[in-house]
């Protein structure tokens, strides 16, 4: 038993480190945007932003050494690395902001759900872009 369990995880050892990882940029996202919508006051809009950016870099460098453990230092292919999952969380990014905007906005539903909901949404579309065109293997 204790065997095949570990099997399974050198087997999905890339998937589980994405999840985990995924979770905490999901929560230091969700956390940031409670901080900063709800204590601080701060718009939904610019509070969503301010939680981007700071689990996407977290992101950015849990992805390349644990998840996808790419250990090129070519100048070459670092500037083709962060060029492309920066643009590829722009991309989930905006996502975020309009699935944000209007859930909460226009429909003034809760945002924390919302929030969580959201994150689903882009940690599923963040998987696929890393695995396919960022970190892809040669």
């Amino acid at each position: 038993m204790v065997a095949k369990i570990r099997e399974l995880i050198v087997k999905y050892k890339e998937l589980i480190s994405y999840g985990i990882f995924g979770v905490l940029t999901t929560v230091i996202n969700i956390a940031v945007y409670t901080v900063c919508y709800n204590l601080l006051g701060i718009s939904n809009v610019v509070s969503n932003v301010i939680a981007w950016i700071l689990s996407v870099l977290f992101a950015y460098v849990t992805n390349k050494i644990w998840v996808f453990e790419s250990k090129s230092t070519e100048w070459k292919v670092l500037i083709y690395e962060m060029g492309s999952f920066f643009g590829c969380r722009l991309a989930t990014g905006l996502l975020d902001l309009a699935i944000m905007y209007v859930t909460v906005d226009k429909l003034a539903l809760n945002s924390t759900l919302m929030k969580c909901v959201s994150n689903v949404i882009v940690i599923i579309a963040n998987y696929i872009f890393s695995k396919l065109v960022i970190f892809k293997k040669k």
